[in-house]
């Protein structure tokens, strides 16, 4: 019985693939705080040049540089497992295909753009960077790969999953880098919040206005900023999750898959899964692409597309994305790596192109479907992941119910083994589902920029 497929240390992909190159429509540039077309060289406080070409690459290949394959290749190519169990419970004629990026040395997919971002760092002469990080994930992947290269590593992470999720911030010590709950007293963007919110439970953008102050204070030039998600460059990294799973699908004997399904919360989980595959979509190939996203953080399914701030502060370019205003508080889910107002340019464009079809799930779907995979699959995957799983599970019901053979792929982005108090609320029946009022929804749009997204 075929199971999972796997790839030798020689079919590892030696180059990443470039969405920018295919889309169909021109990209809208990203712009300075005043409202001008950014240039390049503005990113250079924050980012070493390597990234900021490819940041505004648009070549459809790049070439991954040999120092990363090598530590990539030490959980890479990840397997291709075929959920034999899961289609059986569901008694679904459709077959499901999982890409296991939970066995990083940081649980999730994060290392693979972490690691080149240390890389580049490193090669450019930098000495420390700073972070910001959600449910943790992001954090103790760039603690990581930052003890890789010998560079200091300073994370902001959001208060409540902070408080919520310890052993994260031990992952990120262990590494040797060292952790702070944001909002924090160390920023003048963390001081403004807490004077005024002395209880807030921090947000991505609040936690990124920190990591950017916190690399812009240091005039010497050693101090950079990293960035998990969002940005063409990260988005770029996570492309061989994509690129290895259509050889290894290839394994099984399918051609392509009839459905792609990701949770998305910034996008580089999605992308990653997705690009490559979108390239053969904008080829003519049949594939609906799914990016899930919380119910209580809808920036795809419910905000507008516009430009606005990266961050709360304002301290980042204006991004032409789907957004819920970077002034927006979620509620302190489980999900927290979701948590993020904004979704990935490119994400954005290739949604705004009919090219995908946003989904939103509110978390205690999301735990049952989370259980009903561990009790099948035997993996226990992290909050985030549960709501590709329980949109997974909803398409495969739906192919039963139409008599449908169908192959579904979708992202397992890491698992939840520190992320066991959400189970544990779970089961004592203290997950609820938080719904984003109309209310909250106009009051954070209210902060967007004065600045029109091109029609």
């Amino acid at each position: 019985m075929h199971i999972k497929a796997t790839l030798t240390d020689g079919e590892l992909p030696r180059q990443w693939y470039n969405l920018a190159a295919d889309i169909p429509s021109a990209l809208l540039p990203p712009l300075a705080p005043d409202g001008s077309i950014l240039k390049p060289e503005q990113l250079s406080a924050l980012f070493p040049e390597p990234l900021i070409e490819q940041e505004a690459s648009m070549k459809r290949w790049i070439d991954i540089p040999e120092e990363v394959l090598e530590i990539l290749a030490r959980w890479r190519p990840t397997p291709l497992v075929r959920a034999r169990n899961l289609e059986r419970l569901l008694n679904t004629p459709a077959r499901i295909y999982y890409k296991n990026e939970s066995i990083s040395p940081a649980g999730s997919h994060k290392p693979n753009t972490a690691v080149p971002q240390a890389y580049y760092n490193k090669i450019v002469g930098t000495k420390r960077l700073t972070t910001e990080t959600g449910a943790g994930q992001w954090g103790s992947a760039l603690s990581f790969a930052s003890a890789q290269f010998g560079l200091e590593c300073q994370v902001f992470m959001v208060r409540s999953s902070y408080e919520k999720k310890p052993y994260r911030k031990v992952m990120m010590q262990t590494w040797g880098a060292s952790c702070h709950p944001s909002p924090s007293p160390l920023t003048r963007a963390g001081r403004a919040v807490l004077e005024e919110h002395p209880d807030s439970p921090g947000s991505l953008g609040i936690a990124i206005s920190e990591a950017v102050e916190a690399a812009l204070e240091d005039t010497s030039g050693a101090t950079h900023y990293a960035l998990g998600s969002v940005l063409n460059h990260v988005l770029l990294h996570q492309t061989i999750i994509g690129l290895e799973a259509q050889k290894q699908l290839a394994l099984f004997g399918e051609r392509r898959p009839d459905t792609i399904v990701a949770c998305v919360g910034g996008g580089s989980n999605f992308a990653g899964l997705s690009f490559p595959f979108i390239k053969e979509k904008i080829e003519g190939a049949k594939i609906d692409i799914v990016p899930v996203e919380p119910a209580s953080c809808p920036s795809m399914t419910r905000g507008p597309f516009a430009y606005d701030f990266g961050d709360t502060a304002g301290m980042t370019p204006l991004l032409p994305m789907y957004t819920l205003g970077h002034e927006f508080v979620p509620s302190p889910s489980h999900a927290g790596g979701l948590r993020y107002h904004g979704m990935a340019p490119l994400v954005s464009a290739a949604a705004r192109q009919g090219l995908l079809r946003p989904e939103a799930i509110s978390q205690v779907e999301c735990f049952s479907a989370a259980v009903q995979f561990a009790r099948s699959e035997g993996i226990i995957v992290a909050p985030e992941t549960s709501h590709a799983v329980a949109q997974v599970i909803r398409e495969a019901v739906k192919a039963r119910e139409e008599k449908q053979e169908k192959v579904i792929l979708f992202g397992l982005s890491g698992h939840g083994l520190l992320d066991l108090q959400g189970y544990a609320e779970y089961f004592a029946g203290g997950i609820e589902d938080i719904a984003l009022s109309e209310q909250d929804l106009e009051k954070s749009l209210s902060s967007l920029p004065k600045v029109h997204a091109p029609a």
